[in-house]
């Protein structure tokens, strides 16, 4: 799956990087990671005497200087404000690598999980938000799950919503964690939830009144008219023209003119959230209709590079989460590559095996040496869980011509 994921993001133009799994404290925890902060794991000063620990016992600062990396996303920002002389005006990075959080496992959340991503630096147009949108759909019909979709909005929208409806900006970020349960809780919920936070009444009242507005039930594709159908009135031109922007481009990587001549799998949701506090423009996250939950997820934090820059470098990245996906992904057989188990006896010389299984190699095949054990029944269907596909049973003096092959059924 690994295989796959890296060919397709190369054939859309990506190129590879590796960044440590430690940054430094300060890159961690400088506000923009959200909730995320919270979960990462600190790495204790070196040296630290018993007396030190106890005096700064209350400032985690003073006592940890680096942390395991919660995601590849600021790692990223430092690498291409570090080499930017060296990397093309727009790069376009893949990161396949662990990530930690301190988190309480379960189904669908680990402590430590793969993260796969694709980002694109230095292009602020809409083409940006597309590539990545189509490349991680690619991904997804090469690995077996078609019928993928991105639920699409942008921060900006989210910002001018609660605006119009007459949140403060104080109170703001409360108002967003509530919202993000929307699928949880319905918009009774949700209203009843912002006024227990004590959040401005006549937003709340707006607000509600919003959700339940009369709507119809006419079939929208995405595109301009979605989009503002499912918005207050006199949402800012130029982000739905860039969200507009996005689909145009997607709807021409398909083979469509406009978003009305295919069906697009995109579905703007003005309700989209996602929780990480250096999201500045669009955001996305990639559906399936087999599951309930996101198989991944993005968005653009054209803010975050000039932290370390100096200066606001636009930049955008999807990341699909290889744990999600894994389960839904079933094995399949390639008849090309043939899986071979060869089972010898305990006194054919190393040499002699290990010209057996150089020949099947340059055929093609996956080969395992195995030690022909009292219960060959068991250890060949072992070898069958492990996706062997045929074996072959080895004496003193078996040639590669004399080997036969056997299926493992």
């Amino acid at each position: 799956m690994l295989a796959v994921i890296r060919e397709r993001y190369r054939a859309h133009g990506f190129d590879e990087i590796e960044t440590p799994v430690m940054e430094e404290y300060s890159r961690l925890h400088a506000g923009i990671g959200g909730d995320n902060e919270k979960l990462a794991y600190n790495v204790l000063k070196r040296g630290l005497d018993a007396d030190a620990i106890r005096g700064a016992a209350g400032d985690p600062a003073a006592l940890t200087d680096l942390g395991l990396r919660y995601d590849l996303t600021v790692p990223l920002a430092r690498f291409y404000a570090t080499n930017r002389g060296q990397l093309p005006s727009v790069f376009r990075s893949i990161q396949i690598a662990p990530v930690w959080r301190a988190e309480r496992p379960q189904k669908g959340r680990y402590r430590q999980f793969v993260q796969c991503d694709i980002d694109i630096i230095g292009d602020a147009s809409a083409r940006a938000e597309a590539e990545l949108a189509v490349a991680t759909l690619d991904t997804l019909d090469a690995l077996g799950l078609e019928g993928g979709s991105i639920r699409i909005n942008d921060r900006r929208v989210l910002d001018w919503m609660l605006d119009s409806f007459g949140f403060t900006s104080d109170e703001r970020p409360g108002v967003l964690i509530t919202i993000d349960k929307l699928d949880k809780l319905g918009p009774d919920g949700i209203v009843a939830e912002l006024r227990e936070r004590g959040a401005t009444a006549g937003a709340v009242d707006a607000f509600a009144a919003f959700l339940r507005r009369p709507t119809t039930l006419e079939y929208n594709p995405y595109g301009e008219r979605q989009i503002r159908k499912a918005l207050p009135d006199g949402a800012p031109d130029d982000i739905v023209a860039h969200l507009v922007g996005i689909g145009a481009a997607v709807a021409a990587s398909r083979g469509s003119a406009t978003e009305l001549e295919g069906d697009i799998p995109l579905v703007f949701d003005p309700f989209l959230v996602r929780g990480m506090g250096y999201y500045t423009g669009t955001i996305f996250e990639l559906a399936h209709p087999s599951v309930d939950y996101s198989l991944g997820g993005g968005g653009r934090y054209d803010g975050m590079i000039g932290r370390f820059l100096g200066q606001d470098v636009p930049a955008v990245g999807f990341s699909i989460g290889f744990e999600r996906i894994v389960d839904l992904v079933s094995e399949r057989t390639d008849a090309a590559a043939p899986a071979v188990v060869l089972v010898h006896d305990r006194d054919v010389p190393e040499g002699e095996l290990l010209a057996l299984k150089a020949a099947l190699v340059r055929e093609g095949s996956r080969v395992r040496l195995e030690q022909r054990t009292k219960n060959l029944k068991a250890l060949l269907e072992r070898a069958a869980s492990d996706g062997y596909t045929a074996f072959a049973t080895v004496a003193q003096g078996t040639t590669p011509a004399s080997l036969e092959v056997k299926p493992l059924a």
